[in-house]
């Protein structure tokens, strides 16, 4: 379990070091790279978290899916029950702040989508590595809504937060695909 700490607080370093112009270049980059794909450009409904600062920023994502006409799904967190649902997003304005500057949806201005009609989940995380393993905030929430969603799941990163093997467990959920400022690299 230590190993994944240590990971995961080189992820937060890595994100939190990326600053000015340098940041600005990598997160466009890995936005247009992520608008090119056929999973992007097909899908209907997409799942997304609401970034924080220092993550790799998803609310232009998210305009630009509400301008090509798509649905934006983003999730509710269940801490008691440890799983996430998530729910459309039609503005940010649906957004309330709750534990830790998390954005959420508000339950009584946002209804359920169910993970069949989501079409492309982008999977947030902190480290990744080739075979779509990858190190989160350490809850597992991912991981079990994961357990049974079988469309596409996309995560986006820079090169710096790659590494050769995470270390894994059994319920630990890989991504299909991870996009960096290089571009599609699996």
């Amino acid at each position: 379990m230590s190993e994944k700490r240590e990971l995961r607080t080189k992820g937060k370093d890595i994100l939190s070091n990326l600053i000015g112009t340098e940041r600005e270049s990598k997160i466009t980059n890995i936005h247009k790279a992520l608008l090119n794909t056929t999973s992007y450009q097909n899908a209907k409904v997409i799942g997304c978290t609401i970034s924080q600062e220092h993550e790799i920023d998803t609310k232009r994502i998210i305009e630009q899916a509400w301008k090509d006409g798509k649905t934006v799904a983003v999730p509710k967190c269940n801490a008691k029950q440890k799983e996430l649902t998530f729910r459309i997003l039609t503005s940010f304005h649906e957004l309330e702040t709750v534990y830790f500057g998390l954005k959420e949806p508000k339950e009584e201005e946002t209804e359920v989508v169910t993970k069949e009609c989501i079409d492309l989940m982008l999977v947030p995380g902190l480290i990744f590595d080739q075979r779509g393993y990858r190190i989160g905030y350490g809850g597992g929430f991912y991981d079990r809504y994961l357990e049974h969603f079988n469309q596409t799941t996309i995560a986006l990163a820079t090169e710096e937060q790659l590494i050769h093997q995470v270390p894994n467990d059994p319920f630990d959920i890989p991504v299909q695909h991870l996009i960096t400022e290089l571009g599609v690299r699996y």
